[in-house]
Order: C-alpha cells, then sequence, then structure tokens
C-alpha cells in the first residue's frame, strides 16, 4: 500500500524534474465536498435475509494540492486530503439495523492538467486526467468484529477555473468524478460480503498561492 503512494509521489517528482522550461509552482488549500453515488452488489451471507443491502454517506474535508507546471498550459497536480469519514446505513429487508459501517479513505490523486487561455489571463478554465489511489482505514462495523475492505485504483477526471486574484494569490472551484470500487469482508458468527462502488463526484474550492 504504502507503496503505491511512493509511486504517485515518483511520477509527479518525475514530470516536474523533466520540465526543462518549468513556469511555475502553484499549492492550493481547500474545502471538498465527496458525494457518493454508491452502489453495492447487496450484502450476501448465510442467514442473511434476501434484499438486504446498504447506503453510503457522503463527506466534507479539506484538501491539499500541489501543482508543477510544466509550461504555460500543462501541469501534473497530486492531491491529498484529510480523511474524511463515511458512513452506511442499512437498508433494505435490514433498514431496522441503522449505521452498520464506519471508515476513513485515505484517497492521494494524481493528475495531468491541461489550462486553457494565456498565463496572463486572469480567468483560466482547466481540465485534468489521472489516476487515484483509496485506501480505507478505520474500517468498524457493528455487525462483525472483524471487517476489512480492500484497496481500490483506477482512473480519475476533473474540470475547474482558476482565478488570479495578484502575481501570488488566487482561488479554484472544480469538479471530479473518480473510480472508487471496494470489496467488503466483515467476519462474525458469519462472513458477510459485499462490492461497493462509489461513483464518487467531488466538488472542491478554495485559495492558490503561486511561487
Amino acid at each position: 500500500m504504502k507503496c503505491k503512494i511512493q509511486w504517485l509521489v515518483a511520477v509527479a517528482t518525475l514530470a516536474g524534474s523533466c520540465a526543462a522550461q518549468a513556469q511555475d509552482n502553484v499549492v492550493k488549500l481547500g474545502l471538498t465536498r465527496y458525494d457518493t453515488h454508491a452502489r453495492t452488489t447487496g450484502i450476501q451471507g448465510i442467514g442473511v435475509p434476501a434484499g438486504a443491502d446498504a447506503a453510503v454517506g457522503d463527506a466534507t474535508t479539506l484538501i491539499a494540492v500541489y501543482e508543477r507546471l510544466l509550461s504555460p498550459n500543462m501541469g501534473v497536480e497530486l492531491v491529498l486530503g484529510v480523511p474524511p469519514k463515511i458512513s452506511s446505513r442499512a437498508t433494505g429487508s435490514v433498514a431496522f439495523l441503522g449505521e452498520v459501517l464506519t471508515a476513513r479513505n485515505v484517497a492521494p490523486t494524481l493528475l495531468f492538467n491541461y489550462h486553457f487561455g494565456d498565463s496572463a489571463n486572469q480567468v483560466r478554465p482547466y481540465v485534468g486526467v489521472g489516476l487515484n489511489w483509496t485506501r480505507f482505514v478505520g474500517v468498524k462495523s457493528t455487525l462483525a468484529p472483524s471487517v476489512e475492505m480492500s484497496d481500490s485504483f483506477g482512473w480519475a477526471v476533473q474540470g475547474g477555473v482558476s482565478v488570479a486574484l495578484d502575481k501570488r494569490w488566487g482561488m479554484f472551484a472544480s469538479v471530479a468524478t473518480l473510480k472508487v470500487k471496494s470489496d467488503l469482508v466483515a467476519a462474525g458468527s458469519t462472513v458477510l460480503t459485499t462490492t461497493i462502488d462509489f461513483r464518487p463526484v467531488v466538488y472542491s474550492a478554495g485559495v492558490s498561492y503561486r511561487f
């Protein structure tokens, strides 16, 4: 797991070092709204009634972003956030159980961005594509003493806009979607399994600083 984070950081560092005429560095701080649109395969296990399922909630957290501009229009960006707490409630035939799962997700994301327009423009839209790695930590369930969620590694795409306030400070807003899917196994008096396809849409906004 640690090697995947190191891989993302290494790619970002390599991309920055390969830019012979790098223009700028940008640090961003802001808030992110993590809206899940999750689907599951249902909860399976011995003794589990038909129609047992769960709904995954949304979360809000802080993010920190570092972008290395390789040219006036191209940049490579690493996004990190304070792991948000995501909760899940039982639905269907087991809805009476209420909240059944909590977890936090560590989700570094590497993106390659294209910034439209001239670097002197005050307002510049941008788009990005890249990779996301999500690891679930602090996983707890009221249904079993032992529960694990597999890591997820998949694509990420985003669109956003940056607004320069002066030569150094600015603001940004973006929306992104990620491929995040995890297999859950909970072991107790019986073994419960499901696969969660989170299908998150992530809304972010904050301030930026160039140096």
